[in-house]
């Protein structure tokens, strides 16, 4: 029986560098193949991670010919992601997608569709939902540590519009409206590139609400900020849930707002202080006392979605375990971004 997962990925940028160090802490799975129109960075890539020339491809179509490749990453600008998505299910190939999978509602329902169709693996890659914390907030809230929930507050925000100088003055920075984070044309803007993670939490913590329906959510209160080069830079709204539950979710390029969440529950409170990157403790408040409940990252941050992943498909499912996101995940989130967006 094999024990070895494949890998291939498709986009050589920033998000695919620390993903593929993710694999040196894992033994169900391995970096085999990649791929980049980009032949300088292709070359750096190769180099770094020991891959071998002949599984090192200069077109995404000979990647997905690979017959050798298990999974395939998709790591592309958001704009592009739709496409290729489609093309790895015509390949018949196993798929995790970089967040945000898709633009549209609609080319979701197509994927679900198509994937339904021909029983393949799909996935998006929130790589928090596999942290030891997030699975340990998941199970205090289960056994009712923190009584009934009533609501919660999420988000993600950075600072990526000013910079300090040496004496400390604030100076806008000059943005560059080709960088795929500030062109609409790419799938920029703050809601979706960082807005999708309150909403994808938000999505989880409601579906552990008793007699909540987490399918059902109607969006209220929307907010938004356009910059310069017409994309959104600051966003919130406001989820409410079939059955009472809400969420408060926030997005922000242009403040430092980090990315707290704190779940409000009958008995008590949990606060999640770094809920996205390191995820390494939350306070759990129950009658004005505080329980600190540590929980460190002992791999890479995406060591473990990997090794979940790969775990799933030695199994020969065609989704992850939960907490890990399911198509039915990507059509729910998809609409609360596409509402958000288009208010």
């Amino acid at each position: 029986m094999r024990q070895i997962i494949n890998w291939g990925i498709i986009g050589l940028g920033n998000v695919a560098q620390t993903f593929s160090e993710g694999f040196k802490n894992i033994n169900n799975a391995r970096l085999l193949a990649i791929s980049s129109l980009n032949t300088k960075k292709l070359e750096q890539f190769k180099n770094k991670f020991n891959i071998e020339e002949k599984y090192t491809f200069d077109t995404y179509e000979d990647l997905l010919n690979c017959k050798n490749i298990d999974i395939i990453y998709i790591t592309l600008p958001n704009n592009l992601h739709y496409e290729w998505i489609i093309k790895c299910i015509e390949k018949n190939k196993k798929i995790l997608v970089e967040k945000p999978a898709v633009l549209k509602f609609i080319d979701a329902k197509n994927i679900e569709k198509q994937i339904l169709e021909k029983n393949l693996f799909y996935t998006e890659g929130y790589m928090y939902r596999y942290y030891p914390l997030i699975k340990q907030v998941i199970e205090i809230i289960k056994n009712g540590q923190i009584g009934n929930l009533i609501s919660m507050e999420t988000s993600y925000g950075l600072n990526l519009l000013t910079k300090k100088n040496f004496i400390f003055f604030e100076k806008k920075k000059k943005i560059d409206a080709n960088n795929r984070q500030f062109n609409k044309k790419l799938g920029g803007g703050c809601i979706l590139d960082l807005g999708c993670y309150p909403a994808s939490f938000s999505l989880l913590i409601a579906s552990l609400v008793k007699n909540v329906n987490h399918k059902k959510f109607k969006i209220s209160n929307i907010k938004k900020k356009i910059g310069p080069t017409g994309v959104d830079i600051d966003a919130e709204c406001e989820l409410f849930f079939d059955g009472g539950f809400k969420s408060k979710i926030k997005a922000s390029f242009e403040n430092d707002i980090g990315n707290k969440s704190i779940i409000n529950g009958t008995k008590g409170i949990l606060n999640i202080n770094d809920t996205w990157i390191e995820a390494n403790e939350v306070d759990k408040i129950i009658d004005n006392k505080k329980e600190v409940i540590k929980n460190k990252l002992t791999m890479n941050n995406y060591s473990y979605q990997i090794e979940n992943i790969s775990s799933s498909i030695l199994e020969n499912k065609n989704k992850t375990s939960f907490p890990g996101f399911t198509i039915e995940d990507t059509l729910l989130n998809t609409k609360i971004l596409e509402n958000w967006l288009n208010a």
